[in-house]
């Protein structure tokens, strides 16, 4: 036995080709981003060319299942293991990650593929998240997680184990969250797999010794798009308005030019408008569908662009019409802060309502048109649109700059004051200084 470890151990440590590697490019089915994915895999490819190696296995996430839900990555580790089943590692990267491909393979050389490896750039959270289900609430920081910009990487003899599992175990999942947190818990399985293992080397801001960097999730596409071109929907009831609607009229509303609020009274003084659906405790689905319709007629302005919000979201509406620009409004596009539920069976994934969900005319009438409903009014409006949209076969766009929780939820590394989009929830902040610090531009110039 011992000599047997020492063979293992001598393979590990052989030479490593890029032929032994698989870069799994994160990509989405949108035209842009599929787009996107696309040049970074011929990037990659010329790069392998360039140092005489190859072949380069690469696998652009979207079209490597009929399955769109394999974007939460364990319902396509068995595909992955059954295709490439002599590889000694997956590194699975963003559209936008650059990547050093000699330099990774000398990285990657210092873990042994024959043992169970978890690499990344670590985060962790400070403080206990609700986003996290407050995963080791009495010191979270011992929990680390991947930073998906920065790419990760698994091991083969770690993918084989994880794929007996998917196989033996007959996982069941509910909701998909926060995929890189879920995914290491996954793998460390309550102690009985590996944690993740830090490597400086994978980074997301450039610096001299990094085999991997990160450009940006929102990319320069041109100018942003009009102001008459986004009609903002805000969610709200009679119990916030003197509460919450403040809030909004103080911080993002001026960067709105078409801007109503949906109330289950009329409220003159904001105002609002009712649309003869009362008001719900929990999900606000009846209103959602309602002020689709309303979109789709003339009471209000022909817009390319639909963005739906709860009262207590905090957004920038210049930096999402910077976002918008990179898609066509012809398309049927959803876009937001993706979540999934049950997706390592047959399920589906949705946008969070309260991180804003952003949606083209093109799609909005396609879901009116199709008869989708509500089951109930009080349903949840972000899982029941979900549910139609995959009916439709109309992808959930995702952008990790749209945030269902407060900046606090989030670990810091992850979050930059010039980029996020959104933010959402007022409990124990000061809503009005979240947004000045983290989603108002003070340099900003008014361009449409």
């Amino acid at each position: 036995m011992e000599f047997y470890g020492y063979i293992l151990l001598l393979q590990g440590l052989a030479v490593l080709g890029l032929q032994e590697v698989v870069i799994v490019i994160q990509s989405q089915q949108n035209p842009f981003h599929a787009r996107r994915g696309e040049i970074k895999k011929k990037e990659l490819l010329k790069q392998a060319a360039d140092l005489g190696q190859g072949p380069l296995h690469i696998i652009l996430l979207h079209e490597f299942s009929d399955y769109e839900g394999v974007w939460s990555i364990l319902p396509a580790l068995p595909l992955f293991s059954a295709s490439f089943s002599s590889v000694s590692w997956f590194l699975f990267i963003e559209e936008e990650t650059q990547v050093s491909l000699n330099p990774l393979l000398t990285v990657l050389k210092r873990y042994p593929a024959t043992e169970e490896w978890f690499l990344g750039r670590r985060l962790h959270d400070s403080e206990a998240s609700i986003i996290h289900h407050y995963a080791f609430a009495e010191d979270p920081s011992v929990f680390g997680y991947p930073d998906p910009a920065a790419g990760w990487a698994l091991s083969s003899a770690l993918i084989h184990r994880l794929v007996e599992r998917i196989h033996h175990e007959h996982l069941k999942s509910d909701f998909t969250i926060d995929l890189k947190h879920e995914i290491a818990l996954f793998i460390w399985n309550e102690g009985k797999g590996p944690k993740l293992t830090p490597v400086p080397e994978f980074c997301r801001d450039a610096k001299e010794h990094c085999v991997t960097t990160f450009t940006s999730y929102l990319p320069n596409c041109g100018p942003p798009v009009s102001k008459k071109d986004l009609f903002v929907a805000v969610k709200t009831w009679q119990k916030f308005h003197s509460e919450r609607v403040p809030v909004v009229k103080k911080t993002w509303e001026k960067d709105a030019e078409l801007l109503e609020f949906y109330s289950d009274i009329s409220d003159e003084t904001i105002p609002t408008i009712n649309l003869g659906v009362p008001n719900t405790v929990r999900g606000h689905c009846g209103k959602t569908f309602a002020i689709m319709k309303r979109f789709l007629s003339d009471a209000v302005p022909k817009t390319d662009w639909l963005l739906i919000v709860d009262d207590d979201t905090l957004i920038s509406l210049p930096r999402l019409r910077r976002l918008l620009t990179c898609y066509d409004p012809q398309d049927a596009v959803s876009l937001g802060e993706r979540y999934g539920y049950g997706l390592v069976q047959s399920g589906y994934s949705y946008p969070t309502g309260g991180a804003g969900m952003v949606l083209s005319r093109v799609a909005v009438s396609e879901i009116v048109s199709s008869g989708c409903s509500c089951y109930t009014l009080d349903a949840p409006d972000d899982m029941e649109l979900g549910m139609c949209l995959k009916t439709l076969g109309i992808p959930v766009t995702h952008n990790p700059l749209f945030h269902q929780a407060r900046p606090d939820d989030y670990a810091k590394a992850l979050l930059s004051s010039k980029e996020a989009i959104s933010f959402h929830k007022h409990w124990n902040i000061d809503p009005v200084a979240v947004y000045n610090h983290w989603l108002r531009d003070t340099n900003q110039r008014d361009e449409l």
